[in-house]
């Protein structure tokens, strides 16, 4: 056991020598291409290796805990990187994807994710959303008692499926007040969220799993659990149970014990009815990142090991799972690129004026505490800088002071003309842009090796340009407040 732990950490080290080593040469290669320069002085950069190999591994971690034939479905949480051709690459990976609301829904359309590999969740389901939702047959999580009501009347009507072995085979409105008269079930997968309250990790705005979180039923309020219980009992068309325990900050010990409390809610509801009316197991994602080093640490094999330790009955292969992960897919193989507009200092202090910041490190700059970033330094020609580090701070562009991706770091000087290397960038910051000062959407470009041996890139989504900034803010309206009410008008 001791040489097979040894030898994974082998794989993983090894696999952070060569992320570092296709970065390096994909930035000197964005430079040659002309991609990154003066007339393009932020990009966005995707490992498309590293993404494979991130989907694979998730795959492998499950696959060693479940019994063959076991329906697992992996659900890319869109939020953490919604463009469309990563939602494409990940599908031909085996990843299907799990949406919070209509644009990410049609995100997912758009890279021909099929209804059956997709989950919708959101706290905040219109009854539209919801229609479409059963009309797709895409499966969904209500979050709460009233979104429940709203089902029960949708359901009627909804398209269904053919009713498993084992299942109620039908149900009428006199099985329960709330039931809906049918014969077969709906052909979406339906199930409740629920909030195990068992506490949060060291980002509050992370965590999921609160005494007063906004998702889910919350199980510890009074009353709750029975009410979770009753919902089934009287809807034979509820077959999923969902929870999320939290994502960047939640340590591993404390999601297992989210997805444990889950099961031991599933066993109780199963036992109550009967049968196993749930056959499926919605356990989240929410794998947390390290953002210190290069290693993809905690490994999704680490995590499938801990669960398959500490709730056995959920890998025995009488339920489904659904995963949710995101960040822990994305963050490693993404990598924000800005070129050093000026090199100045401060009261003693070094300064990068870059074209990296707010707009696209949001958090980071609001948050840095929570939400550090390591920095790269290249030079001009994109090559790693070597020699003496200084303490310096590397800037954005945006006209506020706090505009900064990172302060009194020590790094090679970064001078005029240079570029600065925002790491761990794949999930939630490129792809979630920040408008402040207008500022323009950097373009975002994969990069594989080509055959020749250098390094093909793919345009994820072009740069915005300033004529579209201008039709974002109402160009096409420009005299709609003057003319509005104007002096002498009724």
């Amino acid at each position: 056991m001791e040489r097979d732990r040894a030898d994974e950490q082998d794989g993983v080290d090894r696999a952070a020598r060569e992320r570092v080593a296709r970065r390096d040469e994909a930035v000197r290669a964005a430079v040659a291409q002309g991609l990154l320069g003066p007339g393009a002085p932020v990009v966005g950069l995707l490992d498309v290796t590293g993404i494979r190999e991130s989907a694979a591994a998730l795959r492998a971690a499950f696959e060693a805990v479940v019994p063959p034939g076991t329906p697992v479905l992996h659900a890319f949480a869109v939020k953490a990187t919604p463009l469309v051709p990563v939602l494409r690459l990940l599908h031909a990976e085996g990843i299907g994807a799990e949406v919070a609301g209509p644009g990410e829904l049609a995100l997912a359309r758009a890279a021909g994710l099929p209804p059956e590999l997709t989950v919708l969740d959101s706290p905040a389901k219109t009854t539209a959303e919801l229609r479409e939702a059963l009309e797709l047959g895409i499966a969904l999580n209500a979050d709460n008692p009233q979104e429940l009501d709203r089902l029960d009347d949708l359901v009627r009507s909804a398209p269904t499926r053919p009713t498993p072995p084992g299942a109620a085979s039908t149900w009428t409105a006199s099985d329960s007040d709330s039931a809906s008269a049918s014969s077969a079930l709906p052909r979406s997968p339906l199930g409740i969220r629920v909030n195990p309250q068992i506490g949060g990790g060291s980002i509050g705005a992370t965590s999921t799993a609160t005494r007063t979180s906004k998702f889910g039923v919350a199980l510890r309020d009074e009353g709750a659990r029975e009410w979770v219980v009753r919902a089934y009992l009287d809807r034979p068309w509820l077959t999923r149970l969902h929870a999320h325990t939290g994502s960047q900050g939640i340590p591993l010990p404390l999601m297992a014990r989210g997805v444990a409390e889950t099961y031991a809610l599933a066993e109780e509801i199963n036992a109550r009815i009967g049968r196993p009316q749930i056959d499926t197991i919605d356990i989240g994602g929410g794998l947390p990142v390290d953002f210190t080093g290069e290693a993809e640490a905690p490994t999704y094999a680490e995590y499938a090991r801990l669960l398959a330790r500490e709730v056995p009955g959920l890998f025995d292969g009488r339920y489904g799972l659904v995963t949710e992960f995101g960040r822990s897919l994305l963050a490693k193989h993404g990598t924000v690129v800005a070129r050093v507009e000026y090199a100045k200092s401060a009261g003693g202090r070094r300064i990068a004026v870059t074209h990296a910041g707010v707009q696209v490190a949001t958090r980071t700059v609001y948050a840095p505490a929570a939400w550090p970033l390591r920095i790269a330094a290249y030079d001009a020609e994109g090559r790693p800088k070597a020699g003496p580090e200084v303490v310096q701070d590397v800037a954005g562009p945006a006209c506020f002071s706090g505009d900064l991706l990172a302060e009194g770091r020590a790094l090679p000087p970064l001078e005029q003309g240079d570029f600065a290397a925002a790491l761990d960038t794949g999930a939630y910051y490129f792809a979630h842009h920040y408008g402040y000062n207008s500022l323009a959407r950097p373009g975002i470009y994969g990069f594989a090796p080509d055959p020749a041996g250098g390094v093909a890139f793919a345009t994820v989504r072009r740069p915005q340009t300033v004529p579209e900034i201008v039709a974002e803010s109402g160009g096409a309206h420009v005299d709609a407040l003057t003319t509005l009410n104007a002096p002498g008008s009724r």
